[in-house]
């Protein structure tokens, strides 16, 4: 699961600034790698 999110480039080198918008962007991405 974890591989999986470090392919979203966003989450790897954890561009948001602040905490809650990227705990935001893992929830949307988590979603994403659900529904395939």
């Amino acid at each position: 699961f974890f591989c999986k999110l470090k392919e979203f480039k966003r989450i790897a080198m954890r561009a948001d600034k602040t905490d809650q918008s990227f705990a935001a962007f893992i929830n949307l991405a988590a979603a994403v790698i659900n529904s395939r």
